[in-house]
């Protein structure tokens, strides 16, 4: 995709009804990502020496919002602002959750621990990094706001974070940075790796909106699923899903091969 953003209207996407409902299909099945990792592992070097600055554009930001059966449990709409790391360290507060973001890459999340430091999945790996080190030129933002689950105290967000330090490879219980973060801040057992049995029903949704008026719903059967499609969207960025979503909209509109002609 490079730097070029298509103009592309997300009004103008034909793919689903207001209510998310494909109205030939109803919901699609999402892809389960059980032997999968996603990561932002070849985006980040933190031994790079003067990373440069990456380009980050708040239009490509992917809008969504992620339910457990009827209860929203995750929602972004128009993300929280973004600074540069050194004025992100003026305003963050130990136990806090940042995210550091950059148009095409995989969005890269860490708990921030004090003294201008952060402890982040990276590699394979939990370090102990300073935030300026672990952003590698991109923007950051806190976001302990997006997942709506009760969060711990920030001591205990912390101590979480710093346990874990140093574990690495097959000692690991998750599948991306987001997920780490995530539970280290809400202790929840869904973002540890194959905790939720996929079989039977797809008790989470995720709802990607296109415009006001317009979203599409994919079903899975885990969390940590979710989380790995949702990190992808924000990998491809808004106008790659558009585009996506489009060209299953003109699939799902065609005639099946067993169909009879009118």
């Amino acid at each position: 995709m490079g730097n070029q953003v298509s103009h592309q209207s997300y009004a103008e996407v034909p793919t689903v009804d207001p209510n998310g409902a494909d109205p030939d299909h109803g919901s699609r099945i999402g892809v389960s990502y059980i032997f999968s990792n996603d990561d932002d592992e070849d985006e980040l070097d933190e031994e790079a020496p003067n990373p440069e600055e990456k380009l980050y554009s708040r239009g490509e930001e992917v809008e969504c919002a992620v339910y457990h059966r009827d209860e929203c449990v995750y929602e972004k709409r128009s993300g929280p602002e973004v600074y540069s790391p050194e004025n992100l360290l003026n305003k963050c507060e130990a136990g806090d959750l940042v995210e550091f973001v950059a148009t095409g890459q995989y969005p890269h999340w860490a708990v921030y621990v004090g003294d201008f430091q952060v402890v982040h999945l990276h590699r394979a790996e939990v370090k102990s990094s300073f935030l300026t080190d672990a952003s590698q030129g991109r923007r950051c933002r806190i976001v302990n706001d997006l997942y709506r689950f009760r969060a711990l105290s920030p001591d205990a967000v912390v101590q979480n974070a710093v346990e874990q330090v140093g574990l690495k490879d097959r000692e690991l219980s998750w599948r991306n940075s987001e997920c780490f973060a995530a539970w280290c801040r809400f202790a929840r057992r869904e973002f540890k790796m194959g905790v939720e049995i996929r079989i039977g029903k797809q008790p989470y949704q995720l709802k990607v909106y296109l415009s006001d008026k317009r979203s599409h719903v994919l079903e899975f059967q885990s969390l940590e699923d979710v989380v790995m499609e949702k990190r992808r969207n924000d990998h491809l960025g808004r106008t790659a899903v558009c585009r996506e979503l489009w060209a299953h909209g003109r699939r799902s509109s065609l005639p099946r091969a067993d169909s009879t002609p009118p």
